[in-house]
């Protein structure tokens, strides 16, 4: 009989999460896929009116931001959101709206939690913000990541399993499985990139959720497959860019 891992479960709460964009289809979408989650959103479309929410000291949990709102101009948006005091929630910028490479490092340098494409399918939204809603010490990715749909084979001890990704950055990896592995197992995980690079890799789990997937961190990769991952990363970061 082939050894089994039991699931880890995890309780999930309601958080408290702003969507900040221009664009209505890309604000409904993502509360549609949130608030079906159970977690409560509001939608907002202008910059001001995102500075206004959350001066209120209201809590916040988690704010996914659109860099060119009206009444915005790009990082300055989110500098003076944490020129609030008392104002700590993650941010998640959505991908398209980054003009250039040099926006990315001063987001960095603001504690920018991570990136998003505003186009995700509405199925790949909650995972691909499941480490920012439910954050820890342990489970950032720093680097930019994109939506990669691709079938991956995932090895601990005796069992080998199947997911499908949600994303890629160049330090790990987000699939949906509705059978998520426990926090901090360490497993192998392969897949292909398109254009037909396979990767290996030695991982940790780093988030855990039953309705979402998981997420794990690459702790042992070849060189040539990092150049891969870097290579695709950078190539597609960028191509769904707002004009």
């Amino acid at each position: 009989m082939s050894a089994r891992v039991m699931p880890h479960r995890v309780a999930v709460a309601a958080k408290t999460v702003l969507v900040a964009d221009d664009t209505a289809f890309v604000r409904d979408r993502f509360r549609v896929a949130l608030e079906s989650s159970g977690h409560l959103v509001t939608a907002i479309s202008t910059g001001s009116e995102l500075l206004f929410r959350a001066r209120q000291k209201e809590r916040i949990d988690l704010v996914v931001l659109d860099l060119r709102l009206p009444q915005s101009q790009g990082v300055a948006i989110v500098r003076a959101l944490r020129r609030i005091e008392g104002f700590l929630a993650p941010i998640v910028i959505f991908s398209g709206t980054i003009a250039n490479a040099e926006e990315v490092r001063e987001l960095g340098s603001l504690g920018v939690s991570g990136y998003i494409n505003e186009y995700s399918a509405v199925q790949h939204i909650v995972p691909a913000l499941a480490s920012h809603l439910f954050p820890d010490a342990d489970n950032r990715r720093s680097s930019p990541r994109v939506t990669l749909g691709v079938s991956v084979s995932y090895r601990v001890g005796n069992l080998i399993a199947a997911a499908v990704s949600l994303n890629v950055s160049t330090g790990g990896l987000a699939v949906r499985t509705t059978s998520p592995l426990e926090k901090d197992t360490v497993l192998k995980v392969r897949f292909r990139l398109p254009g037909g690079k396979e990767i290996d890799a030695e991982c940790s789990v780093t988030w855990t959720d039953r309705r979402s997937g998981m997420g794990v961190r690459f702790t042992k990769i070849a060189s040539e497959d990092q150049k891969a991952l870097g290579d695709f990363v950078r190539t597609n970061f960028f191509s769904n860019r707002k004009a």
